[in-house]
């Protein structure tokens, strides 16, 4: 992968009055974010005017914290085998004793660590807020500035296997015209971004701060892409609309007519005059609202009772794991990349047992559990409502995600449609579990936006 910066370019330039900042800035200083005084990330430390610096960051988590880990794991107190033969009651304990066996035994955070240190990582101070991010510029002319959000229950761990294809197209049968120049922030509350102290840190308020870190970093004009969560700060963006935003991409789209999230929140049947891709849709979220969505609710509502998922790491990874897709939750690639092999015929696609580790042992070692958690007590909106989005938009749906959006209501939810495009394989952790078909609707989506 390439993060050299062209010369003569305004990110040259900054990059260089970033580096004097960064020495002005002082000394490296630790952070710790895990329940212990030993930190696990070194990064510039910010005073005065250079809070808004962009600070080199490097991870490197202590031994004795990884020790802990599985000493914590180790001594995990089960319950009872749940007294059904699906997982309507959650996780299933054979699915997460599996894990914990891999975690405490064969699992190697080093090898993450590694891959994460090989790339360039930042952090910036935005609002007030540290901001950590991961900047990668391709070595191609004209590409694309592009900031690509993560969701929950993810990270930028679910970004790493779709940098080199969309910064490196031709390596991958594709043009050098279809560049990207890559940001990949830590959302607030997650991974090495900072907690914030007080409340107002939502979509909103992140939305507005991506446009300040791109522009931070040079990038006049760009634009954005996520799913679930990072489909929502997406969406806000695009509703915000600044006039730095090119366009948007997303994969968990937000197209649900308010009349249709009326009938769901009633619990009522389909309404009549649905067509027949409608009424699936309608089907998948009212399934979901009925059966898969506690988790939503608690975090919406009470997340700070979550105490669990700071003191237990099979705790925490039970509640990353009940995240479902369109059709089973844990979701079928989850489950089946867990247990290493197609689970019910379905399979995990590219994401494997370790990647699903290395997501839930980061937020062990940060201790975001909690912080993250807030995140859906601060959206103060239905995030699968209609977006309302008139800046330029294309939408990817993927079969196995929570539900499938219609074309019908992706017109009238977002008003500039430049691109809807149906897949045959993926879920809603695509860019995890298909990285080269995600990487290509990507580049299909944002192809008409480039000049």
């Amino acid at each position: 992968m390439s993060n050299n910066i062209p010369p003569q370019t305004p990110s040259r330039r900054r990059f260089i009055s970033v580096a004097a900042a960064t020495v002005a800035a002082g000394s490296l200083s630790r952070l710790a974010f895990a329940d212990t005084d030993q930190a696990i990330t070194e990064v510039s430390q910010a005073t005065g005017s250079a809070k808004t610096a962009i600070r080199p960051l490097h991870v490197h988590v202590p031994e004795p914290q990884l020790v802990d880990l599985r000493r914590r794991v180790n001594a995990t107190r089960w319950p009872e085998r749940e007294t059904v033969t699906d997982d309507s009651q959650g996780v299933p304990l054979a699915m997460i004793q599996e894990l914990a066996r891999h975690w405490s035994t064969d699992y190697d955070w080093r090898k993450v660590e590694a891959k994460l240190n090989a790339l360039p990582n930042f952090v910036t101070q935005v609002d007030g807020l540290d901001i950590h991010f991961i900047h990668v510029r391709s070595k191609h002319e004209n590409a694309m500035p592009l900031i690509v959000t993560h969701g929950w229950p993810g990270s930028v761990i679910e970004q790493l296997k779709i940098i080199d294809p969309l910064i490196n197209p031709t390596a991958y049968g594709a043009s050098a015209s279809d560049a990207f120049h890559l940001v990949i922030p830590s959302l607030p509350g997650y991974g090495f971004s900072g907690k914030p102290a007080t409340t107002g840190w939502g979509p909103e308020r992140t939305a507005r701060a991506w446009v300040v870190l791109m522009k931070r970093l040079g990038y006049m004009q760009f634009a954005a892409q996520g799913g679930d969560l990072g489909g929502v700060v997406s969406n806000v963006m695009g509703k915000q609309a600044p006039p730095e935003l090119l366009g948007i991409h997303v994969n968990f789209p937000a197209t649900v007519p308010l009349d249709i999230a009326k009938a769901l929140q009633a619990g009522d049947p389909p309404p009549a005059g649905l067509v027949d891709e409608e009424r699936h849709a309608y089907e998948q979220l009212s399934s979901a609202a009925k059966k898969r969505r506690a988790y939503a609710l608690q975090m919406g509502t009470r997340p700070q009772t979550l105490y669990g998922l700071a003191d237990s790491p099979v705790g925490l990874a039970s509640w990353l794991l009940d995240h479902g897709d369109g059709y089973v939750q844990p979701a079928a690639a989850l489950t089946s990349a867990v247990f290493g092999r197609p689970v019910n015929g379905e399979s995990a696609g590219n994401l494997t047992r370790d990647d699903v580790l290395d997501d839930i042992t980061l937020y062990w070692f940060t201790n975001t559990g909690v912080s993250a958690a807030r995140f859906y007590w601060e959206s103060h909106f239905n995030l699968i409502g209609a977006a309302n989005v008139s800046v330029p938009a294309a939408v990817s749906v993927f079969p196995r995600e929570n539900y499938q959006a219609p074309l019908s209501w992706t017109k009238r939810a977002y008003h500039n449609l430049i691109y809807y495009n149906r897949l045959d394989k993926g879920g809603h952790f695509a860019a995890w579990e298909q990285p080269q078909l995600f990487a290509e609707e990507v580049r299909a989506g944002l192809r008409s936006l480039r000049k």
